[in-house]
């Protein structure tokens, strides 16, 4: 779910930046960068914890002035595997099934995947109620997936779940 990476980035920087607090500008420039994206390799980048190592900076020879660092440095990463247990929140639900977010990560839950005794209701707004009433799935409700499978685009990442297996379902119906 959560890991604590190592990465390895090349960042071009103008030479306006060049003088004293190059360090500090390079650091910014990967927080920027980096932060808030997704690679199929470690998946979402949450937080950017540390700058190791900057190399020494080469002028590139395309007349631009850009000077390129390699940096190293350490983050927070989140990504989900195939049979990992998350809580989630609803954020809709149709006849078909529901979407829900873990963090950043959509996770879509089928209605074949959702337990037999819920079926889904438009009377109070879109709904998978229980049959007997003691609990129902609608957006803003907190609910247990297992994670079926994953997949990878090239800046997004994307779950199917389950709620059919013991100890997933409803935790919280929300408001």
């Amino acid at each position: 779910m959560f890991f604590h990476v190592t990465i390895s980035q090349n960042i071009d920087l103008e030479p306006m930046y060049f003088g004293p607090k190059l360090r500090e500008t390079i650091r910014l420039k990967i927080v920027d960068k980096v932060e808030g994206t997704c690679s199929a390799k470690h998946g979402y980048v949450l937080s950017v914890l540390a700058v190791d190592d900057i190399s020494k900076g080469k002028i590139r020879q395309d007349g631009s002035g850009l000077a390129t660092f390699k940096a190293n440095f350490q983050c927070i990463t989140f990504r989900p595997f195939k049979g990992e247990v998350l809580d989630c929140i609803v954020n809709s639900v149709n006849k078909m099934g529901f979407f829900a977010d873990a963090g950043p990560v959509q996770i879509f839950v089928s209605s074949h995947l959702i337990p037999d005794d819920f079926e889904y209701s438009t009377v109070n707004g879109d709904a998978f109620l229980s049959l007997d009433a003691t609990s129902q799935i609608k957006e803003g409700s907190e609910v247990r997936i297992k994670v079926l499978g994953v997949r990878t685009d090239l800046n997004d990442m994307f779950c199917i779940g389950t709620m059919k297996e013991d100890y997933l379902g409803v935790i919280n119906e929300g408001a």
